[in-house]
């Protein structure tokens, strides 16, 4: 399976390969490192490895504890294939959903960000849902008010969100990890500009009208 480790390490050279030094040692085979921050002597990154499905995840836990100056910030499962540009596979998909373009969004963000579900609700209350994958809860946890921009937070059930708006369609959006660190700005950035630009697609506006409007049908029907 694919685990995603985020660590800090001192900014200073050797100290990334004493971190692939360790993780070669517990048995994970990396695939890619992510550098999220740097600044202040300290570096921010994310790193996925393959790890056994059936192995526990304490040796990799030690083995980094050994590296001075090294602090595990999370490890947690990922679906996201390292190496590749998934955001491009789905705006494609996208632009041939045709009235499932918004369900088609909402069921592959958590595996873009290596998250647990997303959702998306009216914005107006009582929120009524449009779509949720399929690990969303029953009662999504859609904030009293909609932010102005993608907004990431942790709820005080420790689940990890970003809230966003989707303007031109009066919806929000909610993106959950429960697993792993905070969502990262570096995160809520990636998140943002792939909402615009599936705010700009064509038909996109008009087919979750539609979806809306089948949805109001049904439930008056």
């Amino acid at each position: 399976m694919l685990l995603r480790l985020r660590i800090t390490l001192p900014d200073e050279p050797g100290s990334l390969g004493k971190v692939t030094r360790a993780l070669g040692t517990a048995g994970a085979d990396i695939t890619q490192v992510v550098v999220l921050d740097r600044g202040g002597g300290r570096a921010l990154d994310d790193i996925t490895v393959y790890w056994p499905n059936t192995a526990p995840r304490e040796p990799l836990l030690e083995e980094l504890g050994s590296v001075p100056g090294v602090v595990v910030e999370g490890v947690w499962s990922t679906r996201e294939a390292p190496g590749t540009y998934p955001e491009l596979e789905i705006l494609k998909y996208i632009t041939t959903a045709g009235d499932r373009a918004l369900a088609t969004l909402i069921d592959s963000m958590p595996v873009l960000f290596s998250a647990d579900w997303a959702a998306a609700a009216t914005e107006r209350t009582p929120r009524a849902i449009v779509h949720s994958s399929w690990r969303a809860p029953e009662e999504v946890p859609f904030p009293d008010d909609t932010p102005a921009r993608p907004t990431a937070s942790t709820l005080p059930s420790g689940l990890h969100v970003i809230a966003a708006p989707l303007p031109p369609l009066a919806l929000t959006f909610l993106l959950a990890r429960a697993d792993g660190p905070a969502f990262h700005r570096m995160e809520v950035h990636r998140l943002t500009r792939i909402l615009e630009i599936f705010l700009t697609l064509p038909a996109v506006e008009r087919s979750v009208a539609r979806q809306l409007r089948r949805q109001t049908e049904q439930a008056g029907g």
